[in-house]
């Protein structure tokens, strides 16, 4: 799944979370978005690896880890959850935390219930998700309707991508700026093609989504105004969907007292189509004193 990597299970919550890692050093835990698999961190988590021990899982509901039938387990808080005990499980009471798409929702979510555990925070290419749904502009409806597509009751969303999987996840790596099919490693994109196919895999993204309009968005307003305090970096795309439509650094300005910020080049999939320029990122952030 990563290069020089193990793979392994950990069995020790309520879902089984599938995990690669690697390395040896201060704890790195990397997140995933949608519709992708740990696979997203295979040229950078080595990288990474040098000075590092780094942690790649499958969120619940994603490639190898269980995924549960309730809309309510597939929330961040829940979500965030796993990963706080597949690292105290693995033994890191404290970590960095970095998250892209769905994954960056997480590790913000994690960061503000269990901050005591987060030393350093990354999020990519994504605006608070209280913004997103509370600015919600015809624009940002269009480009992001799978937001709401998803979200719809079972089964019609999972029927309708079950008749061509690749096709509609194709179209969402494809649709959210600057990428090409072309632009993503083949090995990385065969690995995103083998989770997607899976019945199971596409029911636990949908409701992912629900969970977003039928919990997440309450916890973040019960949560309006705080800040999380530890070191944070913000980055996005500067072609991607998330620039054209916000200012990103200043939807996070509020939320995170530590921040800096800075675009990459590409599109939503950054980490896909510039890895080595995100993992340039990810460790002068990390090894950075202040």
């Amino acid at each position: 799944m990563i290069p020089g990597f193990a793979d392994a299970v950990w069995t020790g919550g309520p879902v089984p979370i599938a995990y690669s890692i690697g390395g040896a050093g201060p704890p790195l835990l990397l997140l995933h978005g949608f519709p992708q698999s740990r696979a997203l961190w295979a040229r950078i988590g080595p990288a990474l690896a040098r000075h590092r021990t780094v942690i790649a899982p499958d969120l619940r509901g994603y490639g190898g880890s269980g995924k549960p039938a309730a809309v309510d387990a597939y929330s961040f808080r829940a979500m965030a959850a796993d990963m706080v005990g597949l690292m105290k499980g693995l033994g890191h009471d404290r970590f960095a935390i970095a998250g892209h798409d769905r994954g960056g929702r997480v590790a913000h979510r994690l960061a503000l219930d269990a901050p005591e555990a987060v030393a350093r925070l990354c999020v990519m290419d994504i605006v608070p998700t209280r913004h997103l749904l509370t600015h919600l502009t015809a624009a940002v409806a269009r480009d992001y309707y799978h937001w709401f597509f998803l979200a719809q009751p079972a089964p019609g969303p999972e029927r309708m991508i079950g008749a061509d999987p690749d096709a509609f996840f194709e179209s969402c790596l494809t649709g959210w700026g600057a990428a090409g099919l072309a632009d993503f490693d083949p090995a990385q994109l065969a690995a995103y093609r083998a989770a997607w196919r899976d019945a199971d895999t596409v029911r636990g993204m949908c409701n992912d989504y629900r969970a977003a309009l039928s919990h997440d968005a309450a916890d973040d307003a019960a949560d309006a105004g705080r800040a999380v305090r530890c070191p944070a970096l913000v980055l996005w795309g500067a072609d991607g969907a998330m620039a054209r439509h916000y200012d990103v650094a200043a939807s996070w300005a509020p939320l995170l007292a530590r921040m800096t910020a800075r675009a990459l080049p590409g599109g939503h999939f950054f980490p896909d189509t510039a890895p080595g320029e995100t993992a340039a990122a990810l460790a002068a952030f990390l090894d950075h004193e202040g």
